[in-house]
Order: C-alpha cells, then sequence, then structure tokens
C-alpha cells in the first residue's frame, strides 16, 4: 500500500533488512541526501541532524529465527526474542530460543564489536490471585503449540498461567528467561489499566523476587 515492494526475486525480509541497513548508517552520521548544486552554490553530503551519541548502540532487532539474529548480531543491533520463532526443530520453545541467543552472542563476538549486547525475551504470564483471574484464564494454560504461519512451520511459546510461586518455579526453569538480560510481559491489555496494574504488582511483587530479579 506504500510502494515498498521487494525487487524481484527478494522478500519482505531483504527488503527490511537492505531499509535497516539505510537507517542505521543515517543514525551513524552518513549522509543520506545531497545538496542541489544549481539552487545552494555547493555540492556536498547532509546527514541528520541533530545527531544522538549513542543511539546506534540503542537499537533492537526483533528476530524470529536464529539466522536472524546473527544476522543482527552482525550488525551491531540489540536483540529482542518474542513468544514465536518461525521455525521449528523439535525442541521445547525455551530451548530454541536459549540456542537462538546462544548464537547471536557468538555472531557478536565474532563480528568483533567492542560493548556487551543486550538480549530480551517476552513471555505470557497470568498468574491467578483472585477468583475473576480464574475465571478468565484459568483454562488458558497451554504448552508449546507448533503450526504454520504464511506457511512456515513455526513454535509458539506456551502462556504461564497459575499460582504466583509456581509460576516463579516454571520461569526460572526456563532456559532462555535464564540466559535473556530482560523480560518482557505481555499482559491481556483489553481488561484495562487497573486489571494489568494488578497483575504486574503480582509478578514483581511476588514472582521477580522468588527467582532473584530485579525489576525496574
Amino acid at each position: 500500500m506504500f510502494g515498498y515492494v521487494p525487487p524481484e526475486g527478494t522478500t519482505a525480509a531483504d527488503l527490511a533488512r537492505s531499509k535497516t541497513e539505510t537507517f542505521l548508517q543515517a543514525i551513524s552520521g552518513t549522509a543520506v541526501a545531497r545538496t542541489d548544486p544549481a539552487r545552494t552554490g555547493i555540492s556536498g553530503g547532509l546527514a541528520i541532524t541533530p545527531q544522538s551519541p549513542g543511539l546506534r548502540d540503542r537499537i533492537w532487532w526483533g528476530s524470529g529465527t536464529r539466522a536472524t539474529a546473527e544476522w543482527a548480531a552482525a550488525k551491531g543491533l540489540n536483540l529482542q526474542s518474542s513468544t514465536l520463532l518461525s521455525e521449528d526443530t523439535g525442541v521445547p520453545f525455551d530451548q530454541l530460543q536459549a540456542e537462538q541467543i546462544a548464537l547471536y552472542r557468538k555472531a557478536w563476538q565474532d563480528a568483533g564489536h567492542a560493548r556487551t549486547p543486550l538480549v530480551s525475551v517476552s513471555r505470557s504470564v497470568l498468574p491467578i490471585t483472585e477468583e475473576i483471574d480464574e475465571i478468565y484464564f484459568g483454562a488458558q494454560a497451554h504448552d508449546d503449540q507448533v503450526g504454520l504461519l504464511e506457511g512456515v512451520r513455526s513454535r509458539f511459546g506456551r502462556t504461564y498461567v497459575g499460582e504466583p510461586d509456581r509460576i516463579a518455579e516454571e520461569l526460572a526453569a526456563d532456559e532462555a528467561v535464564r540466559t535473556a538480560d530482560t523480560v518482557l510481559f505481555t499482559v491481556p491489555n483489553q481488561l484495562g489499566v487497573a486489571y494489568n496494574a494488578r497483575i504486574l504488582e503480582t509478578i514483581t511483587k511476588h514472582i521477580a523476587p522468588a527467582i532473584g530479579w530485579i525489576h525496574r
């Protein structure tokens, strides 16, 4: 609809990576446009302004496969991995995601970047502390799911539902959660601010301390 059609022989993912490389060059101070000598009498390149020091190191790439995680590492991007991977090797989701993170960190090291990268994973966590929680979510607990997404065999991570102590125990055993720097929680935002504030308070006051997390 906006004219971003991949050139023949390429995919939308190829186009996204190409545009991202242009974006990274721009925020790093590379000239992205040229002056018009006929109007200005000056010939030269123009960079975006103002520049934001350190911005290049604060960019994240949402990766859905192991290969794109390695690409993100090569480009010096922080890694964000969600509750879905558009590939499946038959192992549980947390193990597949932990492998993705390990490959990302090795590719980062191989690329010779000076700084330490950041890695985040997402988890769907629904603690049950009141009867209304059981009514809403008691039947939603499930293990990994595998299915076709746009023709690609994909693996969806499990939803953590139950009492806070049990969820804390299960998250502590999650291989990808253990190796990530940051965990992002998905919440049922359609239920409103007050309801989700209570869920997040349960996570920060009861689940996080039980497994030694620091929340901020």
